[in-house]
């Protein structure tokens, strides 16, 4: 294999750059167990890598210039974020015609999903092959998740209720603490301008899908602006299993859902650079699983986090901004295996210091973190405090852009950590910009991973991880590229032992215990452009999540996977055409349960009908292609979907 390196930077490729050699190599060496489509599609995108695609959208603060919040913990002008990330605009919520969060997620780069049944039943994200566990999830700037299983419960977020939404790669403890391995997911919920403005939505589909929303956002005055927005969705939905989950599992029953959600937003600017604010999002699913052959198994969840935030200038150069919020995850189960109850609530408090020093920010952090467990498993129950100190200088030189950032995290039970994080960019012109960073994480063991009866050990230590990337990217009118190559090493990996080598005694049929070591590495690339009213981007993922310790492929890791796409205008109307390609995965560490490739083709098109009226259609899996994301559990066949929008962007 030809040295990504010395292709990403060599001159003689042209102004083009050397991606689509680069492409055309990786792709000359897919495995055997390749989807068979996976080549065509790999062609496409060669073609479309030329222009290819860094997300922008409409700034808070001037729409005239595309910003990342989330990269830095403060506002960062895209063109000068040195981390590696995505941004999904309302524009693309709005027409994507997705069915959940995660359906949109595994359209974009860097990012697999998997789900057992679905929309509405048990749902993970993986990013640059991290679990789910591995990575931060925020829901405007307040963390959500699980203490107990670890990660977000991706099928409580409400689509119906983000704007926008930033995902940004690599390790981000230094600034955001425990878990950020992988990279941070931030959802951002609806907000309103200057004007008082209504939004309504109506839609269905196929399964028995049916949606409504409708919310009121704008200005009181010019110093008070507020949002709020209402939505329900249902579905029929299908069987979560296939026969094949065997008898005690299967249940040819139909597995639907019911999700119903509000967000509000509320800010009070009481004198220029002074401002006061709330920010509240609750969601409920019910939804239905399969578990048993002859029960009805049910679950309900919420999600309700709730931010109160004051951020004041208090000097020309210095902002500080305090918040306290509180978040829940709460999981009620009826099950033919019995009922069960799993809360967990998070109170965190910050002060964040941003005070600029000519071109440069330096920031300092101070957060307080109380993590509490209730369920019916009384061994669970319990709280842990993490009390966290840091900083970050983020510098700009001329053609020299670099960060750097520095966390140290004590908790109450598993010991403190220091984690850092260091970058540079260098601009060879206004178009090209290279990057080069390095960076440590550590994800926290979880209630279950410490404290579950015969399963966890209370012992356990945090999962470690160094990240090492570098990048190329191209930004010239419509025309954007972007080319990662990272390595991510990650050692005392918590994994499920059969034979446990402590505590045997009490442990007998196996632990979680740190014993293994994995390396994520690959190459990542994206682009999008514009031919007058054409419009292509894609991206695709070539890597290889690998357990060091049995050199095996990590579990419903594929080696290869992308997206391809285009969209054409004609007056009011937009028409597109989307492809998402998946190489083989494994449902086991072993690797011997196999999950075939996939690839999965849709069709969309929006007609504005009136100012401010809008229908969209969508045919998902147009070629109704069998596959699925987790052994013996079905995914949606072909389906479409149409709705009428009011007022939306």
């Amino acid at each position: 294999m030809y040295p990504i390196a010395a292709l990403l930077f060599n001159p003689a490729c042209g102004d083009a750059g050397c991606l689509p050699f680069i492409v055309a190599i990786m792709t000359s060496n897919v495995s055997r167990g390749a989807v068979s489509a996976l080549k065509p599609f790999a062609i496409s995108l060669a073609v479309a890598s030329l222009f290819p695609a860094a997300s922008t959208f409409a700034a808070e603060a001037a729409e005239a210039e595309a910003v990342v919040l989330t990269a830095g913990r403060q506002v960062q002008a895209a063109k000068d974020v040195l981390a590696d990330n995505v941004v999904i605009t309302a524009d693309e919520i709005a027409k994507s015609g997705a069915s959940s969060l995660t359906d949109l997620l595994q359209k974009q780069r860097g990012i697999e999903v998997t789900r057992n049944g679905g929309p509405g039943t048990t749902s993970s994200v993986f990013i640059r092959g991290t679990s789910n566990a591995q990575n931060v999830v925020l829901v405007d700037g307040v963390r959500i998740g699980s203490s107990t299983t670890g990660g977000a419960t991706w099928s409580t977020i409400p689509l119906s209720q983000i704007e926008r939404i930033e995902i940004v790669y690599g390790p981000l403890s230094s600034l955001y603490g425990a878990d950020a391995i992988g990279g941070v997911v931030q959802v951002f919920t609806k907000k309103g301008g200057s004007a008082i403005t209504p939004t309504a939505s109506i839609g269905a589909g196929s399964y028995g899908l049916r949606k409504v929303e409708a919310g009121i956002s704008g200005a009181a005055d010019k110093n008070l602006s507020f949002a709020l927005n209402a939505a329900h969705e249902e579905a029929d939905g299908f069987s979560a299993s296939t026969p094949a989950a065997g008898p005690f599992t299967y249940n040819p029953d139909k597995d639907g859902y019911k999700l119903d959600s509000v967000s509000g937003r509320l800010a009070y600017e009481w004198s220029k650079g002074q401002e006061l604010g709330l920010n509240l999002l609750q969601s409920r699913l019910k939804a239905q699983f399969d578990a048993g052959p002859a029960y009805d198994d049910r679950t309900e969840q919420r999600l309700e986090t709730i931010a109160v935030y004051s951020q004041n200038k208090l000097a020309d150069n210095w902002t500080l901004k305090a918040q306290y919020a509180q978040s829940e995850d709460k999981s009620f189960t009826d099950a033919s295996y019995g009922k069960s109850q799993i809360n967990t609530e998070q109170d965190i408090f910050n002060l964040q210091n941003d005070i600029t020093i000519g071109k440069d920010v330096l920031q300092l952090l101070y957060e307080n973190r109380q993590e509490k467990v209730a369920t019916t498993t009384a061994a669970l129950n319990g709280k842990r405090t993490t009390d966290s100190w840091a900083a970050s200088y983020v510098l700009k030189r001329g053609a020299s852009l670099a960060s750097a950032s520095v966390r140290y995290d004590d908790s109450s039970v598993y010991g403190s950590n220091t984690t850092g994080s260091i970058a540079y960019g260098y601009r060879i012109n206004d178009a090209f910009r290279v990057n080069a960073s390095y960076g440590t994480s550590f994800r926290a063991p979880t209630y279950n991973e410490l404290y579950y009866p015969g399963f966890g050990i209370a012992s356990n230590k945090p999962e470690k991880g160094k990240n090492a990337e570098v990048g190329i990217y191209y930004e010239l009118g419509d025309t954007q590229l972007s080319a990662v190559y990272y390595q991510n090493k990650l050692t005392d990996l918590l994994v499920n032992v059969s034979v446990c080598p402590v505590e045997q005694a009490t442990h007998p049929f196996g632990c979680a215990y740190n014993v293994a070591k994995a390396t994520l590495s690959g190459l990542t690339i994206g682009g999008s452009t514009k031919f007058g009213d054409l419009s292509l981007r894609g991206s695709l993922d070539i890597q290889d999540p690998k357990d060091d310790t049995t050199g095996l492929q990590l579990v419903r890791r594929s080696k290869q996977h992308g997206n391809v796409a285009a969209e054409y205008t004609i007056a009011k109307a937009k028409v597109g055409v989307e492809a998402t390609f998946s190489d083989r995965r494994f449902d086991d560490a072993a690797n011997k349960k196999v999950l075939g490739g996939y690839s999965l083709l849709n069709l969309y098109a929006t007609y504005d009908i009136a100012p401010s009226w809008s229908v969209i259609g969508r045919w998902n899996n147009v070629l109704n292609k069998d596959y699925q994301l987790a052994r013996n559990y079905n995914s949606m066949g072909s389906n479409l979907y149409v709705g009428l929008n009011y007022g939306f962007k």
